[in-house]
């Protein structure tokens, strides 16, 4: 799946820094998958249209919400494309989460509400500003079956085109906040029920690597 091109493609067009990257999908092959990219960034408010106008409250910048709809028979598929893109992009883990139907006995309303955030639908504005711009025709579908069926959930923080590159303590990354292509990591299958959480980690921290000792009969 070209996970990692969209993002790349998405950073070019916008100028922004990234926050965050959330991908999700349902257990249901060939279904579309949704990823959504979370910026850091301001839009300025004035209360006239005009030139010169003073700003008068600053909103953030909507996340972008797009479909994928490249064709998957296996959810690892889908988790080797997540791990991929969070691998090249330095992130410092890769966060799988496995959430049940939340249209079950006993389901709170929040897991409803972070279903839909999953899939990049906000039901609220913030002051009346977009949270999500989204480009997703298939969602109402895919929430559906979301709700009856369950579904995955990838997250990573880029270091690479975001917003982490003068903080991160990673001695695998490059200069410019990479790593090299394939990653090397092997997905595990998950189970696609109930609540699971699984962390493949990347990162390790530069005061770790210790230099070699040299030995001193040489």
């Amino acid at each position: 799946m070209e996970i990692l091109e969209r993002i790349e493609d998405q950073m070019s067009s916008t100028g922004l820094p990234l926050v965050g990257v959330t991908l999700a999908a349902v257990p249901c092959p060939d279904t579309p998958v949704i990823l959504t990219l979370h910026w850091h960034g301001f839009i300025t408010q004035k209360l006239a249209d005009i030139e010169g106008a003073s700003p008068v409250a600053y909103a953030s910048v909507p996340s972008s919400s797009l479909q994928l709809n490249q064709r998957w028979r296996d959810i690892r598929a889908v988790d080797h494309a997540a791990m991929e893109a969070g691998w090249a992009l330095g992130a410092w883990d890769v966060e799988r989460a496995e959430r049940p139907a939340c249209f079950r006995p006993g389901a709170g309303d929040t897991e409803e509400l972070e279903c839909m955030q999953a899939f990049g639908t906000y039901p609220v504005n913030i002051h009346g500003a977009e949270m999500a711009v989204a480009d997703t025709p298939d969602v109402d579908d895919l929430l559906e079956v979301a709700a009856l069926r369950g579904y995955l959930m990838w997250v990573f923080r880029p270091v690479r085109g975001g917003i982490w590159q003068e903080v991160a303590d990673d001695a695998t990354l490059s200069e410019e906040g990479r790593r090299p292509l394939p990653c090397p990591h092997v997905p595990v299958p998950p189970k696609c029920s109930g609540h699971r959480r699984l962390v493949y980690r990347f990162g390790i921290p530069r005061e770790r690597c210790f230099p070699v000792p040299c030995d001193k009969n040489t």
